[in-house]
């Protein structure tokens, strides 16, 4: 901008003072001398095309140097989506080995009984529900990649406190200590990852949803390769030196989104703010209760299957291999799926994807009483995961859409907080459910709900959306 505010300046100074000098001997040699007056004019068309060459190469610099600017900035964004997937994999697959089956045989050995066993894996989750949405506003305030640090060190350090643990009281103390480091991860680095994804948001958080259930399927199984040759204290060791890598991708990570207008909005909101003022924007967003209300119902529902489908799988002549079998197609399917399934989202709109996913397992709920054979059942699981495939990263997409970009830690730290209240209630519901109408009517109804959410999602809410602001806008990809 400012090279062609300089070019025409100079050139309505030149070509003015050279304008009126050429006009005045052409006035004067037209009296005179016809064949100088054609010179003249000449050389004066011939000044004019030049003048016209250097707007025209000036605005070709400014064209590239706009391309430059542009690409330099995708790139920027690319590396840091992909510094952050590969940090959180590697976090992931780590908590995930220590979590199963390192953490129950650990509390055994230690004298924990059948309650508190269940009270030491199931803590952090409840750390999650109650935390998440406080650091998803500190990191909306204080920096995304602070928070992401400190939530590196954490996954980082306390696996190596293991070795001094001797009872169970202890184990759920740092339990909750471990578990804060996932409560810090959950929103802040999908808020990270939605800030850089332009206009294909679902996709991206396709891609990141796909590398961290990579971690849930590598975890256990390292786990239990390790626990072969070495005791738990020993295997957490190993836990905590893998979680040391992840600082090289972290310490890569760039703290800004594109540096543009949305980064200088989001410093002066941060700079107004009063310290210590608990937000309430992110709670009057429709689209974070909507996003939050759906994840819980879809967890209800598939908590409630993982809790008592093996169970009823049994009484039904179904074999344990075929059982663990239908839950490793079913996450199989659902983490290759995701990429895809969030460019679809993307394409179609994020309430369709939603309500096609929850359609979808509204009707696949029923036919688990009706599979006679192992390959319908895996077929099945194959299904399942492909609806869920559809709906979350839709969910989280549509929440980045729509709130305000000061907030983004803090909605999806709330919708986090209704995930894992979705986990903990489905259990407890589907065992009511079971007592009261058995194993049929709780599918049943536990389909009616998905069912009747899904219509909700596809004719009402569209019609009811309000104009918010695009939360997020870091680039035209």
């Amino acid at each position: 901008m400012l090279a062609t505010h300089i070019t025409n300046h100079r050139k309505h100074r030149i070509h003015g003072k050279f304008s009126f000098g050429f006009s005045s001997v052409y006035s004067v040699y037209s009296v005179v001398s016809p064949r100088a007056c054609s010179i003249i004019q000449a050389l004066n068309e011939l000044f004019d095309l030049r003048i016209r060459g250097s707007d025209n190469f000036v605005a070709n610099l400014q064209d590239s140097y706009n391309v430059t600017i542009r690409s330099e900035k995708s790139v920027r964004r690319h590396s840091n989506i992909l510094h952050i997937t590969l940090a959180d994999f590697i976090l992931r697959a780590g908590y995930q080995m220590g979590k199963t089956p390192l953490l129950p045989l650990l509390a055994a050995s230690l004298g924990a009984t059948d309650v508190l066993l269940g009270m030491i894996v199931s803590v952090s989750t409840l750390t999650g529900m109650l935390t998440k949405p406080i650091f998803g506003v500190l990191s909306d305030r204080q920096g995304r990649k602070l928070w992401i640090v400190l939530g590196t060190l954490l996954f980082a350090g306390v696996p190596f406190l293991y070795r001094f643990i001797d009872t169970p009281g202890q184990l759920v103390l740092l339990r909750l200590l471990h578990g804060t480091a996932t409560a810090i991860f959950g929103p802040v680095t999908v808020a990270y990852v939605a800030e850089r994804s332009g206009r294909r948001k679902a996709e991206r958080l396709g891609w990141f949803g796909m590398a961290r259930s990579g971690g849930y399927v590598v975890g256990p199984l390292a786990a239990g390769m390790l626990l072969l040759w070495n005791d738990p204290a020993d295997v957490f060791a190993v836990i905590g030196g893998l979680s040391l890598l992840a600082f090289i991708p972290v310490f890569l990570l760039d703290e800004t989104a594109d540096g543009g207008p949305q980064t200088a909005i989001r410093n002066s909101q941060l700079a107004i703010r009063p310290p210590f003022r608990i937000p309430t924007s992110p709670f009057r967003t429709p689209a974070v209760w909507l996003s939050g209300g759906m994840e819980a119902t879809v967890y209800i529902a598939t908590y409630a299957i993982k809790a008592f489908l093996p169970v009823y799988a049994l009484t039904a002549g179904y074999n344990t291999a075929q059982i663990g079998l239908f839950f490793t197609v079913q996450e199989g399917v659902h983490l290759l799926l995701k990429p895809a399934a969030g460019r679809a989202g993307d394409r179609l709109g994020y309430y369709w994807a939603i309500a096609l996913g929850m359609g979808g397992l509204a009707g696949l709920l029923p036919l688990l009483t009706v599979a006679s054979a192992g390959w319908m059942l895996l077929g099945l699981a194959g299904l399942f995961g492909a609806c869920q495939a559809l709906i979350f990263p839709a969910t989280v997409a549509l929440v980045a859409d729509q709130i305000e970009p000061a907030h983004l830690g803090a909605g999806l730290g709330f919708v986090g907080t209704l995930d894992n209240a979705g986990k903990v209630v489905g259990p407890v519901l589907g065992g009511l459910l079971v007592a009261g109408l058995g194993y049929a009517g709780m599918l049943w109804l536990l389909a009616g709900l998905l069912l009747t959410g899904a219509l909700v999602v596809a004719t009402v809410l569209p019609k009811m959306r309000v104009g918010s602001p695009r939360a997020v806008v870091s680039g035209g990809e």
